[in-house]
C-alpha cells in the first residue's frame, strides 16, 4: 500500500523554483560566438596563446550555454506515461556536462602553457589588449544577464561559472597584453594561461561533485537518515522505520520512501492522518517534499534502515 504526497504550495528548503529566462541564454550564446570567432582570428594573427586559450574557453562557453538552453527547455516539458518524471533531470545532466568540460578545457590549457614555456614566442600585444577588452565587456554583460538565475539553479550556475571564469580570463589576458606591450614580458602569456586553467579546475570541481551526487541518487549532505528515523519513530503507533531511500530528483525536489511497521492493525483512515503528520515533520525539519510510505503490520521482512536491494 503506497501513499505519496506532494506539497504543491512549497518546495524543498522553502524555495519557490523560479522561472528561468531562456532568452538571456540565447543572447549570451550569440555574444560568445562572436567573441570566440574574433579571439581565434586575433590569437592566430598576434601569436598569443592566452588569447587562443581564452577563445577555446569561450568556445566551451558556447557549447555549455547551448546545453544549458536545451536542458532549460526540456525541463519544462510535461511528464508522460513513458517519462513519468518528465525531463526534470535535464538541468542536472547539463550541470554535470558543463562542469566536466570546464575541467577538460583546463587540462588542455595547462598542456599548451607548458609547451609555450618550453618554446617562448613573441606576441603582438596591441591586438591582445583590444580583443581582451571586447571579451571583458561581452562576458560581463552575459554574467549580468544570468546572475539571478544562477543563484537558484544548478544548470544556470554551471553556465554562469563558464561565463564568469571567461570574463576573469579576459581580464588576465588584458593584464598580460599590457605587460607584454610596455615591458616585453612574454613569459606572462603562458603564466596567465596556467593560472586561468587552475582556476577553471577549482571552480568546476565543486559543481561536478554536486551534480554527480544528485545523478547518483546520494542522500543530500544536509540530511541525516538516522535523525529522520528518530523523528518518525516518535509518532504513535509507529513501531519502526526501515528500508529508507532518500534522494534528490532536482534541486527543489527531495524524495523519501520508507517502510513503516505499526504496533497495531490500524484503519486506512487513521493511517492517512499519521501520514499527514509524517509529511509535515519531514518537510519542516528536513525540507523533504515528496514522501512515499509503505505501511506494514506483522510483516516478516528486513528491518534494517538501509537495505541492500
Amino acid at each position: 500500500m503506497g501513499h505519496e504526497h506532494k506539497h504543491d504550495h512549497h518546495h524543498a528548503h522553502g524555495h519557490v523554483h523560479p522561472k528561468i529566462e531562456g532568452k538571456n541564454l540565447v543572447i549570451s550564446i550569440v555574444l560568445n560566438v562572436l567573441i570566440t570567432l574574433s579571439q581565434v582570428v586575433g590569437g592566430l594573427l598576434s601569436g598569443s596563446l592566452s588569447l587562443l586559450s581564452d577563445a577555446l574557453h569561450n568556445f566551451s562557453d558556447v557549447l555549455s550555454l547551448i546545453v544549458s538552453y536545451i536542458a532549460n527547455v526540456l525541463s519544462k516539458k510535461e511528464a508522460s506515461v513513458g517519462k513519468t518524471f518528465g525531463y526534470k533531470r535535464a538541468e542536472i545532466v547539463a550541470a554535470f556536462v558543463n562542469s566536466a568540460t570546464l575541467i577538460v578545457v583546463a587540462v588542455i590549457l595547462i598542456k599548451e602553457s607548458i609547451e609555450r614555456f618550453i618554446e617562448p614566442q613573441t606576441v603582438e600585444s596591441n591586438l591582445v589588449i583590444w580583443l581582451s577588452l571586447v571579451g571583458i565587456l561581452a562576458n560581463g554583460f552575459s554574467v549580468f544577464l544570468i546572475k539571478k538565475d544562477a543563484d537558484s539553479n544548478m544548470n544556470m550556475k554551471s553556465a554562469y561559472l563558464h561565463l564568469l571564469t571567461d570574463m576573469m580570463a579576459s581580464v588576465a589576458v588584458l593584464i598580460g597584453g599590457l605587460l607584454m606591450k610596455f615591458f616585453s614580458l612574454y613569459w606572462v602569456d603562458p603564466t596567465l594561461t596556467m593560472a586561468i586553467a587552475l582556476y577553471l579546475i577549482y571552480m568546476g570541481y565543486a559543481l561536478l561533485i554536486d551534480s554527480t551526487k544528485v545523478l547518483m541518487l546520494f542522500t543530500p549532505n544536509e540530511i541525516s537518515v538516522n535523525k529522520i528515523v528518530e523523528v518518525i519513530g516518535k509518532i504513535e503507533p509507529i513501531d519502526n522505520v526501515h528500508h529508507v531511500h532518500i534522494w534528490q530528483l532536482t534541486e527543489n525536489q527531495i524524495h523519501l520512501e520508507a517502510h513503516i511497521d505499526f504496533t497495531q492493525d490500524i484503519a486506512l483512515s487513521k493511517f492517512d492522518g499519521i501520514l499527514e503528520e509524517i509529511q509535515e515533520e519531514l518537510y519542516h525539519k528536513f525540507g523533504i517534499n515528496h514522501v512515499n510510505i509503505q505501511p506494514e503490520f506483522g510483516r516478516c521482512d528486513n528491518k534494517q534502515i538501509i537495505v541492500q536491494d
